[in-house]
């Protein structure tokens, strides 16, 4: 399994400890539909610290295997904080999963797992950049992921503006925001406040280590064009699967074989094509069903058939389909084939019954990844921006966050 991160090893001296970035950890074939959500919609969990977190995922293997969970506290470059768990935790954690229950009258049987924290067995204790790990019964870790806990006490406001880099225009969107610390006692904001921009929730493209570029009074001033900017991309596609036996606007034709085949309309490259504002969950999923009524365990595992007409600027580069439904994920799993007989790029996947963003992503021999080389760049592209603002006083051991910002570009200017 590979994910766009890699893992970047940080070596000190011979006689130091080695801190390593940590990553999200990728599932197994059998475990799909990992879904980790906080107390709102979003696609990624971001709390308040005492709000709770949820996590569920199934078992296509559906033997009932005991899952058990870790959490991991990390400072501000997500390698684990020094602090020790009886500091970031109340109560213990490496315990078992025990909500959990077989599918129901599915063609495809699996088991449903649910977890949430805070629970009777541990809570958590201070805020900041956190890894919950989930491990199988011989303590072999299966998949990770990352959320952050956060205090609101100082105020952060943020907004889109399109680059003014007459390069990058028409394609990338500059975030700016301002934090204003009064009430809080910072004495060296360079060196105390440090700041991560995060686009669609998609960790490989945050921005980390930015300066504010001045300050008044209490307020830090972040308004960098180029250091702040991201491309902006396209809308994703999508599809919705909810009807087993009846094919939306994205979907061609169904078939039963051993389960339900929904084959999508075949994709265009947009790179070329002006851009089109269509409204997608940047990303995200959501299981849905009308084939029952206990979503989790009675929605129906289908195989999606996806295509991309082949194009000679591809040349042997590997292309894949990814989305939040599969992490991002860059494995054997996504990864297109070509079909001599359509003259197509092809990839056949599992999804329960649901509502999916996806989009085709480029990876290079040299192993660079380019995420719009099918969609294009746009600045109009409606993207969510989450800002993080970390903050550690002189002699501590971890990095709090003391505020978050958003800013959408619905409303880009320029």
């Amino acid at each position: 399994m590979r994910s766009i991160l890699k893992h970047i090893p940080f070596l000190l001296f011979p006689y130091l400890i080695v801190s390593q970035v940590m990553e999200e950890i990728n599932p197994p074939p059998q475990i799909k539909t990992i879904i980790f959500k906080g107390p709102t919609e979003d696609q990624f969990p971001v709390i308040t610290l005492g709000e709770e977190i949820f996590l569920t995922f199934d078992d296509l293997s559906a033997n009932e295997q005991d899952y058990y969970y870790k959490i991991v506290h990390c400072d501000y470059d997500w390698t684990p904080s020094q602090l020790l768990k009886s500091q970031y935790l109340e109560g213990v954690d490496n315990q078992r999963i025990i909500d959990y229950g077989n599918s129901l009258t599915t063609l495809q049987p699996y088991s449903n797992y649910r977890l949430t924290i805070p629970n009777n067995e541990v809570s958590l204790k201070v805020t900041g950049n956190y890894m919950l790990e989930i491990y199988n019964m011989n303590n072999e870790l299966q998949f990770s992921r990352r959320f952050v806990v956060y205090k609101n006490l100082i105020s952060v406001g943020g907004y889109v503006r399109r680059s003014r880099d007459f390069e990058f225009l028409n394609e990338k969107q500059s975030v700016q925001f301002t934090i204003n610390t009064a009430g809080f006692p910072v004495v060296n904001p360079k060196q105390e406040i440090k700041v991560a921009i995060v686009q669609n929730y998609f960790w490989p493209t945050a921005i980390y280590n930015i300066k504010p570029q001045f300050t008044i009074g209490n307020e830090l001033i972040y308004k960098y064009d180029q250091e702040t900017s991201f491309y902006g991309g396209n809308e994703f596609l999508n599809f919705d699967t909810k009807d087993l036996r009846s094919p939306t606007f994205a979907i061609s034709r169904i078939e039963f074989k051993e389960l339900y085949h929904h084959y999508l309309f075949t994709n265009d490259y947009r790179k070329d094509q002006k851009y089109t504002y269509f409204p997608d969950v940047n990303g995200d999923f959501v299981v849905r069903t009308l084939q029952g009524t206990d979503v989790a365990r009675e929605a129906e595992y289908t195989k999606v058939h996806f295509s991309l007409p082949y194009d000679p600027i591809l040349g042997l580069d590997n292309v894949y389909v990814f989305g939040k439904y599969n992490n991002y994920d860059l494995s054997e799993e996504n990864r297109m084939t070509y079909n001599e007989e359509t003259g197509n790029l092809e990839l056949e996947h599992f999804f329960k019954q649901g509502f999916y963003n996806y989009k085709y992503v480029v990876e290079s021999a040299d192993g660079t990844v380019d995420l719009n080389t099918v969609c294009g760049n746009f600045h109009f592209t409606e993207n969510n921006y989450l800002i993080l603002v970390y903050y550690r006083d002189f002699g501590e051991m971890h990095d709090d966050i003391i505020a978050i910002g958003t800013a959408n570009s619905r409303n880009i200017s320029n």
